[in-house]
């Protein structure tokens, strides 16, 4: 089974570059690397012992959905393994999926740790990464056999998956309407599952998330996130991103009129500082911002 890895990239060169070095330890090499470049240059990038392509599509404002149709379209593997370019990958995921992916069609999603930001990252000490690494406290565990069938789309995040190539061109890849930040990710797993493909969980085929700061809910794609969540509404007739858009409700920014959602103004600096992510935390959480604004509407318990 040849395996081509995907990925997209729009600065981050040090990410990129140890997304690079992470596959080049690999136990098993892949059978190349295509990256869309998401900005007018290309990268210099390290010697390593598999083809890499780059693909320049420009700063124009490509949308995440267009860029990862366009490295899949360009890759020529059997399997394609989505990799986020702020991901390093464990030295056993191609191995891992390959495995996976054998067991039956449909995307099969593997497992991510969180790196803190005081991680050295260039390292690539895997055993230093997995005692500092953290699971996302929203992610479910790796399942106890090589996959299991996670029972909801909504749960798919497209940071570190894979699936076979001719399962991607038949449900068409991703829906390029989707612009922006936001919802691209759920349309995907619920267009593959509406064609009769699974969603797993696979256990290994892990990737170690890169810290970067973040806001969650993404109240800086406040405008995003409102279209792409009508998208989705109105081409399967059911909301997504709820959470988000509750939270941007709770915070006077945005609010819902029959069935749908207006926005009624830009995010102020205490909407960012209340979702950015800090340094101390290996990844943003939608939950606990959510927690803390649906508690500001609780009434105080009697002492």
């Amino acid at each position: 089974m040849t395996i081509s890895i995907c990925t997209l990239a729009h600065g981050r060169d040090d990410h990129l570059r140890n997304l690079l070095a992470g596959l080049n330890v690999s136990r098993q090499m892949p059978g190349e690397v295509v990256i869309a470049v998401m900005q007018d240059t290309l990268y210099d990038l390290p010697d390593v012992g598999f083809p890499v392509r780059q693909i320049l599509l420009g700063s124009s404002g490509i949308p995440l959905a267009a860029a990862r149709n366009r490295a899949a379209a360009e890759a020529t593997g059997e399997t394609l393994v989505f990799l986020d370019v702020d991901c390093i990958p464990h030295p056993d995921l191609i191995d891992d999926y390959i495995a996976a992916c054998s067991a039956g069609p449909g995307i099969v999603m593997g497992e991510v740790a969180y790196l803190p930001a005081s991680t050295d990252t260039a390292s690539l000490d895997f055993a230093m990464f997995d005692k500092v690494g953290c699971k996302h406290s929203e992610r479910a565990g790796p399942p106890e056999t090589l996959i299991g069938k996670c029972g909801d789309y909504r749960q798919f995040w497209s940071l570190n998956f894979a699936m076979l190539a001719t399962d991607f061109a038949a449900i068409g890849g991703f829906d390029e309407q989707f612009t922006g930040y936001g919802g691209e990710d759920t349309d995907f797993a619920r267009q593959a599952t509406s064609a009769g493909l699974d969603v797993w969980w696979a256990r290994g085929a892990k990737a170690y998330h890169q810290y970067h700061p973040h806001h969650m809910p993404p109240v800086h794609h406040l405008d995003s996130v409102i279209a792409n969540a009508h998208r989705f509404l109105d081409k399967w007739g059911e909301p997504t991103m709820q959470h988000w858009l509750r939270a941007f409700v709770l915070m006077g920014l945005a609010e819902k009129r029959n069935g749908r959602w207006v926005k009624l103004r830009d995010p102020g600096e205490h909407h960012l500082a209340l979702t950015r992510q800090q340094e101390n935390q290996p990844y943003a959480s939608s939950s606990v911002v959510l927690k803390a604004l649906e508690a500001e509407l609780s009434p105080p318990v009697p002492a």
